[in-house]
């Protein structure tokens, strides 16, 4: 693997994460309470930034391959383990911690 797709990996790990560690709407706009829809929508946008510049390193490295479903639906279940550690802080560890 070269360096740019260690990059990206940590970039995805960051960017699932990130909906879970603040309590900012995308991490700068002040709401009273975040709720679980604001979490997906902000998984949503990292996905697509994450696969966004997925693609511009897949062509800039050559030709792009043509990508079925199946690709897709692994792409999203691996971008949603990603997420797991801080989402179990979010609504399991902390929520336990804060009663």
């Amino acid at each position: 693997m070269t360096v740019s797709m260690y990059i990206l990996l940590l970039l995805a790990l960051i960017f699932a994460n990130a909906p879970f560690l603040t309590n900012k709407l995308l991490g700068v706009i002040p709401v009273a309470k975040k709720h679980f829809g604001h979490h997906l929508l902000e998984l949503f946008i990292g996905f697509g930034i994450t696969a966004a510049l997925a693609y511009l390193l897949e062509s800039r490295a050559g030709a792009v391959h043509p990508q079925e479903w199946e690709f897709y639906a692994v792409t999203v279940c691996l971008y949603l383990i990603f997420a797991f550690p801080c989402f179990v802080w979010r609504y399991f560890w902390n929520a336990r911690n804060v009663q």
